[in-house]
């Protein structure tokens, strides 16, 4: 399976069907992933409980690879990721992207960004237009 598939495979696995024990297959033993939290790093047990306090927070998720490169060990993709507001049925959308270095068929290290602005902003957790009131200097509460 290439690393794409690899990848898609595992998403599926873990946010679609809720395996969270197969959290720590597309990954080495001493993985770091960087990006999921402020200034933490996190290794695949930190990763399969934030990949289930995620999708507990919405309904009938969904994810698509937008677009992928790869080059010599490294994989880059943007991830659209949609789901439902489980309050309304509202649909989410938002977007992530992942960097990440391959020794042989698994994630040695990660670097992650998600647009979780936008995705609490659509779940009503933060208000609309959090970035421009940030960026008028306002406090956001």
């Amino acid at each position: 399976m290439d690393r794409i598939a690899r990848l898609e495979d595992w998403y599926r696995r873990v946010y679609i069907e809720g395996d969270f024990e197969a959290v720590g297959t597309l990954f080495t033993e001493g993985t770091r992933a960087e990006g999921l939290m402020d200034d933490m790093q996190v290794g695949p047990e930190d990763i399969g409980v934030f990949a289930m306090a995620l999708v507990n927070l919405v309904t009938t998720p969904r994810f698509r690879i937008v677009k992928a490169v790869e080059s010599g060990d490294w994989l880059a993709a943007l991830i659209e990721c949609e789901a439902e507001r489980p309050s309304d049925g509202k649909p989410l959308r938002a977007l992530g992207q992942l960097m990440a270095r391959f020794e042989g068929e698994r994630i040695a290290e990660a670097y992650n960004t998600f647009d979780f602005v936008s995705f609490f902003e659509q779940m009503g957790l933060l208000p609309q237009h959090t970035v421009a009131i940030g960026m008028s200097g306002q406090k956001i509460c």
